[in-house]
């Protein structure tokens, strides 16, 4: 297919996605399928997420440019380094998945009405954690849970999904640690999928899709 030609495809019962070079200008590659196991993981190994509203058809994107983040890119402030330094915050991994899922999906964010994280997301992530392949950071409060982030872990690459934060710093805190972890482990890097400000101040930065599919699946 010629590059900046776009074909949007709709899934079927088969367990496929088209060339990620296929997807719109806006990053749409695909419409429909289900969220299984089997193709949300096929998915992220092919450089695509899930992202829809609860009454839309499930939509597949690949967009670019990616935001990714090298761990050993991550930009840690001083304020932040202060906070380190008081253990303010514990943290757990997988300890908490299905809260941490929950309260990424009510928490309330600037500039959005609703949330992404329907009620069938929320049931595709669970069964990918029972098998080990979603995975959770968990930050805590004098025993409250008050920020974290989960994403899914392709052993190299890990995908982030979402972050919440009921107290300032906390999802930060949740986010630099995934960053240590990773890089002591080896791994390429974190996909944060699109830009924010708040992820771009934590190290991550735009690249194009070629690069991203390239780093992934090298």
């Amino acid at each position: 297919m010629q590059k900046g030609r776009s074909s949007i495809c709709f899934l079927g019962e088969e367990i496929y996605f088209p060339p990620v070079e296929n997807a719109n200008s806006e990053g749409l590659l695909a419409v429909g399928g289900d969220l299984s196991p089997e193709r949300l993981l096929l998915a992220y190994q092919s450089g695509i997420f899930p992202w829809f509203n609860e009454d839309s058809l499930i939509l597949w994107w690949s967009p670019d440019p990616r935001m990714i983040l090298y761990p050993k890119d991550i930009k840690i402030s001083k304020s932040m380094r202060k906070v380190i330094r008081e253990d303010k915050f514990s943290l757990s991994v997988n300890m908490n998945f299905n809260e941490v899922l929950e309260q990424c999906s009510s928490i309330k964010r600037e500039g959005q009405a609703g949330t992404w994280i329907t009620k069938e997301m929320k049931n595709a992530y669970t069964k990918l954690h029972k098998k080990g392949i979603a995975k959770s950071y968990e930050v805590w409060e004098n025993g409250d849970l008050v920020g974290g982030l989960y994403g899914v872990d392709l052993g190299h690459v890990f995908c982030g999904e979402s972050m919440f934060s009921k107290r300032s710093n906390a999802s930060k805190f949740a986010f630099i640690h995934l960053a240590k972890d990773l890089q002591e482990k080896g791994y390429r890097f974190i996909d944060c999928q699109l830009y924010t400000d708040h992820l771009a101040s934590l190290g991550a930065r735009e690249v194009s899709r070629e690069s991203f599919m390239e780093q992934l699946k090298a």
